[in-house]
């Protein structure tokens, strides 16, 4: 059975990731990018669908942090006979695929025990074991189909009942390294590299990258670890930014709200992108400008709201039946059918983030511009139409009132760039359809008896949503409808404390079940109060969010408060990226 969604951790190579729980088992792995199929499955289901475990024989207790200012995990193991370290990692800059750990005796004597067992299709196929030799070396690898895994160590497990089992003693000053490598099947390699170079180089990367971040924000420990952790979900090549490595790690336990998260949805990728401009990092801004000039090219009309990391658009969503899902959560999906929905708020997304690439020294990029400017000429012919929203629902479409503001500010970027930064555009037709929309929307979107926001034109219902209105310059943060908004999402959206994203009972979203606090939400929450002047509130509120990141700094979608357990799937960008920018608006009311 998998472990609390809070007793893993992250490692990465910038093109996929694994999950590594506290009793050193690697239980999800997809290989070689964030959404192949997966080889180590063990998250969805048990032990039998695939996972990489190095642990004590004898009962023990763990310790983790991740090395300095890197993405390499050390989990320290106590039992009563010695301690001992596994340090897990992904190295980058090899064009392969590697995860490596390394066991080193710490103190006295540890008998370790060591479970390698791939299962290649979401844990489906039992894959073509055999022992062989490469560049002198005695290696185990697995095949099937496409896929190749190569296992190298001092001791290389046995086979027994379809797994490969080890136990062996690890004493002080011992230092041992294993690895398994992804490569195609009809590949063949004659030497498998020194790994021990490879180990401190990427410490050495991440740490350079690392000593960038700001220090003059609250928790800048947890912000850094945030920065970091949205680094490993963009993809180094493609500059495609994923929402999550994970898939169908369920938002209500036990039931049907389960989706795969291991694509680039724009709408997170351009929050994402704005974060790490936020924070300095300009740099990615002409990667994932790339990724977007190249996944959207093409009619405009043609625009998803997600793409692969690679830009690819077909992403069908079908069911994986023989996976029990996380704690009996099922459906297990992969693919996400939400590709083929309009959603109108994601331009605005997209519009903001590529105004702050212009605006963070980057400079106007001309082929950037067309795009923008086609996008917007398209958005000025559908805007309208009722949509998704920005929780993807899967109920009847609605107008609701965030995309509409998010429309309104598309516009507004779009004038901007022509006011601000002289590039070519239809400004008056722009500021017109601006115009109309902020007018419909203070008309429509508005319940004048309540004093508040609604989640679409035809309810009364509320939805957290709604909080991000100042922050993007819809209204003043201190505008007495804003803070009738925020009294209304206090009254009807905080569960102890935390926020929902709306109330789940209207049958909105099409869907059964509840689901918990939507992390992002609560963080918005802390900066609408900075907006609003509330600034106590928000350093409170900011405090108490810090304080649900688990061991290692990260962050799932939901949080199970009456539990203490986090939910949905893990690690979640859109948590992450929102906790940077609180982090910054909180700074910003010094």
């Amino acid at each position: 059975m998998a472990l609390p969604i809070e007793d893993y951790a992250l490692i990465g190579d910038r093109r996929t990731a694994a999950l590594v729980g506290r009793n050193g088992s690697i239980d999800w792995l997809c290989l070689p990018r964030f959404d192949s199929d997966a080889c180590l499955a063990a998250l969805l289901g048990t032990e039998d669908h695939g996972h990489w475990q190095l642990c004590p024989v004898e009962e023990f207790t763990s310790e983790r942090r991740y090395v300095d200012g890197s993405s390499v995990l050390e989990t320290t193991f106590t039992t009563a006979d010695g301690v001992i370290t596994l340090t897990d990692l992904m190295p980058r800059g090899d064009g392969r695929a590697d995860v490596v750990r390394r066991l080193t005796g710490v103190r006295g004597t540890v008998r370790i025990r060591h479970e390698w067992m791939v299962r290649l299709d979401y844990g489906k196929v039992r894959p073509w074991v055999r022992r062989r030799e490469i560049g002198g070396e005695h290696v185990i690898t697995a095949v099937g189909g496409p896929d190749q895994l190569i296992l190298r160590g001092p001791r290389l497990p046995v086979a027994t009942d379809h797994r490969h089992n080890d136990e062996f003693e690890v004493c002080e000053g011992d230092e041992l390294v294993f690895s398994t490598t992804w490569l195609p099947s009809h590949v063949e390699l004659d030497d498998l590299g020194d790994l021990q170079d490879r180990i401190r180089t990427t410490i050495d990367q991440d740490e350079e990258w690392a000593s960038r971040c700001p220090a003059d924000v609250p928790h800048a420990d947890v912000v850094r670890r945030s920065l970091l952790t949205l680094r490993l979900l963009t993809h180094e090549q493609t500059g495609g930014i994923v929402a999550a490595p994970t898939t169908s790690l369920p938002e209500d336990f036990g039931g049907e709200r389960n989706w795969d998260y291991r694509y680039c949805w724009l709408r997170d990728a351009a929050l994402t992108l704005s974060s790490l401009i936020r924070a300095g990092y300009t740099e990615e801004a002409d990667l994932w400008r790339g990724w977007l000039l190249r996944a959207v090219a093409g009619d405009p009309q043609d625009m998803q709201i997600m793409y692969a990391v690679d830009g690819a658009r077909r992403l069908p969503e079908h069911t994986l039946d023989h996976l029990p899902g996380y704690a009996g959560s099922t459906p297990v999906r992969i693919g996400n059918g939400a590709v083929d929905q309009h959603q109108a708020d994601v331009l605005g997304e997209v519009m903001i983030a590529l105004e702050h690439t212009r605006t963070a020294e980057r400079g106007p990029d001309d082929n950037a511009w067309a795009l923008q400017r086609a996008l917007v000429d398209q958005l000025a012919r559908t805007w309208d139409r009722p949509d998704n929203g920005l929780w993807e629902i899967r109920g009847v479409p609605q107008r609701f009132t965030h995309s509409r503001v998010m429309v309104w500010a598309a516009f507004d970027r779009a004038v901007r760039a022509v006011e601000e930064h002289d590039l070519p555009g239809p400004v008056e037709e722009w500021r017109a359809v601006r115009d109309r929309v902020r007018e419909e929307v203070l008309d429509k979107g508005f319940d004048r008896d309540r004093n508040t926001f609604t989640q679409h034109y035809a309810t009364t219902e509320v939805d957290a949503s709604l909080l991000v209105l100042p922050l993007v310059g819809f209204l003043d943060g201190d505008d007495p409808r804003v803070l009738g908004t925020i009294a209304a999402v206090e009254a009807d959206l905080l569960r102890d404390g935390l926020v929902l994203r709306y109330r789940t009972g209207s049958g909105v979203d099409g869907l059964s079940g509840d689901e918990h606090p939507f992390l992002a939400c609560s963080f918005w929450l802390v900066s609408a109060y900075a907006a609003a002047g509330r600034t106590d509130d928000a350093h409170a509120l900011f405090d108490r969010l810090v304080g649900l990141v688990n061991d290692v700094g990260l962050l799932s979608e939901e949080y199970d408060v009456g539990e203490g357990r986090m939910a949905g799937n893990f690690p979640q960008a859109f948590s992450h990226l929102a906790l940077v920018q609180a982090a910054f608006d909180l700074s910003a009311t010094k």
